[in-house]
């Protein structure tokens, strides 16, 4: 049972594993920031501009539904919410535009770490100096 926990920690622990938890939760907070930026500042904006509050509310009704004289539906109504499927797109533009600006930034920070000059490398010494360098050390043995 201790081999099996050791391995267990191991796994965890291992630099893969945890790297892709902290994206998953970073993804699923940056998830809650982008649906929160699309309803809360976007689509009112756009309601204020199509006149609704809700744009969820802006549906295009192909069939209207059928009510009996009790009050009962008979046939649902067919509609088509393009309200939120423009906020869904709207959402998804904004996503791809935040990892676009993150890979572009990763991108440019590589490209200027390859350009970066490396280090200078030491000058060698001339050889005849080396070699009455080697000397000197025989002859002080």
């Amino acid at each position: 049972m201790k081999k099996l926990m050791a391995e267990f920690k191991e796994f965890i622990m291992r630099g893969n594993v945890m790297d892709m938890a902290i994206g998953v939760i970073l993804a699923t907070a940056f998830g809650k920031i982008t649906t929160s930026l699309v309803n809360d500042v976007f689509m009112p904006f756009l309601g204020w501009i199509f006149g609704t509050r809700d744009m969820t509310a802006l549906n295009v009704i192909v069939r209207p539904a059928e009510v009996d004289a009790s009050g009962e539906v008979v046939k649902e109504a067919i509609t088509i919410g393009f309200g939120t499927f423009v906020g869904t797109i709207i959402d998804f533009v904004l996503v791809a535009l935040v990892v676009f600006a993150i890979v572009k930034a990763l991108n440019a920070a590589r490209r200027k770490k390859e350009e970066a000059p490396a280090e200078p490398e030491p000058e060698k010494p001339d050889p005849q100096i080396e070699l009455l360098t080697e000397i000197r050390d025989l002859l002080k043995k």
